[in-house]
């Protein structure tokens, strides 16, 4: 690995990577709910076609229904939620890096970089299994027709009196199982597609801008091939009427694989992929500029 430019900095994480999970929700929502819609769509009655026949299908059909407001629905929940939620990610990846280095300037191995994710991917599950329980929730009810919630806080207050927290935090678990690996997966990709763009005799610091967006795109699109199976495991599950799945994931895993097959937990494939590249190369480019920013702005910080 190439020296440590600057000293790692988690509150200057923190910030930079609030503004970059603004750039994601923004470049990236349209996408999340086509995924989220397929992901969940009711399985078609023999002789019927399903609902949507795949991902353009269904963005032609919200757009053409909904129009770009429909794309946009549920949008105020991930931007209340990424914001702290990417913040609170890179403070935990920079945390992470740091508590690994004996001194500022030690360079660290892969290993201890995918290791640094994976604390992140602890660090955004607390904030992250109750919103998006609720996003799922907003986000198929347009859907189906039937609209049970007005709202982000409408939802929250109506989970927390039928059953309390833990139906706020329902699917933690698969959050956890999602978010763990992929993180790790995530911000290695990130780092090793950033040290092999680089020219030789630069710092990855001064990396163009098409090549941060590459290399995030690109890290964006190896977290999700890793994270697929349980997220749309964690859909059906914090979707699903309560009680439909005593034992949990493990319910819902054999009930998909039973009726739709091993190819049904790659559901919404490819919307996660067509999403993956330009929201996260749009996260990780807010991440780079805010954080160059920062360094300018309070060097000793």
């Amino acid at each position: 690995m190439s020296k440590q430019p600057q000293p790692i900095s988690p509150g200057k994480n923190f910030f930079a990577g609030g503004f970059g999970g603004v750039c994601l929700v923004f470049a990236g929502h349209p996408l999340d709910t086509i995924k989220v819609r397929l992901q969940t769509q009711p399985k078609p009655t023999p002789g019927q076609s399903p609902l949507y026949s795949g991902t353009f299908d269904c963005f032609k059909q919200t757009f053409a229904k909904e129009g770009l407001k429909g794309l946009y629905k549920g949008m105020a929940a991930p931007i209340i939620g990424v914001t702290p939620m990417f913040a609170v990610c890179f403070f935990g990846f920079g945390l992470g890096k740091k508590l690994q280095q004996k001194t500022p300037d030690d360079i660290l191995t892969y290993p201890q970089i995918f290791a640094a994710g994976m604390l992140s991917g602890v660090f955004t599950t607390a904030i992250m299994a109750p919103g998006e329980r609720i996003k799922c929730l907003l986000q198929i009810q347009t859907a189906s027709g039937q609209v049970k919630y007005n709202g982000p806080m409408d939802c929250v207050r109506q989970l927390y009196r039928e059953s309390g927290i833990r139906g706020i935090y329902k699917g933690t678990g698969l959050t956890l199982m999602r978010d763990i690996p992929a993180s790790g997966m995530y911000f290695m990709t990130y780092e090793w597609l950033k040290k092999a763009l680089t020219p030789e005799g630069k710092s990855p610091g001064e990396l163009s801008v098409p090549s941060v967006l590459f290399a995030g795109g690109m890290a964006g699109i190896f977290n999700w091939a890793v994270a697929i199976p349980p997220d749309v495991l964690k859909s059906r599950f914090q979707t699903a009427p309560e009680g439909k799945y005593p034992n949990g994931f493990r319910d819902v895993l054999r009930e998909l694989i039973r009726e739709e097959g091993i190819g049904s937990l790659y559901k919404g494939f490819t919307a996660v992929m067509i999403r993956a590249f330009p929201a996260n190369a749009a996260c990780f480019l807010g991440f780079e500029l805010a954080m160059k920013f920062l360094n300018w702005a309070a060097p000793n910080l």
